[in-house]
């Protein structure tokens, strides 16, 4: 009976150990990110990117190679959670920390992963990873906070960190954030990717809300949710986007396409028009994306709802009045 106690709380401890220690790269073929057991983003061991680092953040691949974008320098990628009534929080980012939070489990295949965290008794986070169903540039993170308190929340608070670093310039990038002027559950944004992710720390930035191609320099994306009240037992649902594209415009269109209502756009200093070539050079230059839905704003426009030309519309009116012409024709 002891061996049989002492059996079972091993395996117990070794199950927690290996939660703890979960990681995994996952794909498409045309977009990869590194998920890390909190779900936040960045971690080691696959091959080089173009520029040599073998860690993985967010990446894009070509026939020209993988192309990285947040890995670079810090592993500075992260979100928290936080209860304002309180001013308890939990937070995971690989550089400015990880307090408040324990991993209650990890999975993963090749192309998902799901990582589940508690903030004490308080709330369960759920980051489920998958493949966007309408277009191939962009991975969708539905994330999930259940109120597990056993009382309402009044304040409930979420940021998400993100430090663009964009081969084959890292440390040399333009940032544009896009929708967070019409978006009602945001309370802040900026360039600072160097924050800590709690959301009750402070953050500031040298450009802040809605702005287009700052830089270039070494920065990134931070933004601030407040997601107001949830019930005892209550759950709040969004949608995070992880992807990439070969420029500004399909970026846009991918977006539009998963209805982003949030983002934002990180690409090489190299490339002042972001076409997708470097002025120079002429070296691939993506443009990654990060955004956002579920968060009170206005979705961008999808490229694939094309309005009927003036041409069919017309032939519709007509083919209208003929029909009206003759049931008045029969009537009589």
């Amino acid at each position: 009976m002891k061996f049989i106690k002492t059996f079972t709380a091993t395996a117990i401890l070794l199950g927690a150990m290996a939660q703890a220690n979960a990681s995994a790269i996952i794909t498409d073929g045309n977009v990869k990110l590194g998920v890390d057991n909190y779900g936040n983003l960045n971690i080691g061991g696959s091959v080089s990117s173009v520029t040599g680092t073998t860690a993985v953040g967010l990446r894009y691949l070509t026939a020209n190679g993988e192309y990285e974008s947040t890995s670079h320098g810090c592993w500075c990628e992260g979100w928290g959670v936080a209860i304002a009534d309180n001013n308890t929080s939990g937070y995971a980012n690989n550089s400015t920390g990880t307090a408040g939070l324990s991993v209650d489990s990890f999975s993963s295949t090749a192309s998902t992963a799901s990582a589940t965290t508690l903030m004490g008794s308080a709330l369960k986070i759920t980051h489920s990873f998958a493949l966007a169903a309408e277009t191939a540039n962009l991975f969708r993170v539905k994330v999930t906070i259940e109120n597990t308190s056993g009382a309402d929340i009044n304040n409930l608070l979420y940021r998400r960190t993100f430090d663009w670093d964009t081969d084959p310039s890292p440390f040399n990038e333009y940032v544009t954030i896009g929708g967070t002027a019409a978006a009602t559950a945001v309370l802040a944004a900026n360039n600072n990717g160097f924050c800590s992710s709690n959301p009750l720390a402070g953050c500031a930035g040298a450009f802040n809300g809605d702005f287009v191609a700052a830089g270039p320099t070494d920065h990134g994306a931070n933004f601030d949710f407040d997601f107001g009240a949830l019930v005892a037992g209550g759950t709040y649902t969004f949608d995070i986007f992880y992807g990439a594209a070969g420029n500004k415009t399909a970026a846009l269109n991918a977006l539009g396409e998963v209805g982003a209502e949030v983002y934002s756009l990180g690409w090489s200093g190299w490339d002042a028009n972001q076409d997708g070539t470097g002025d120079n050079g002429g070296e691939t230059t993506p443009t990654f994306i990060f955004g956002f839905s579920g968060v009170g704003g206005v979705a961008l426009p999808d490229p694939t709802d094309v309005p009927a030309p003036a041409s069919v519309l017309l032939l519709g009116l007509g083919l209208f009045g003929l029909a009206m012409s003759r049931r008045q024709r029969k009537a009589a």
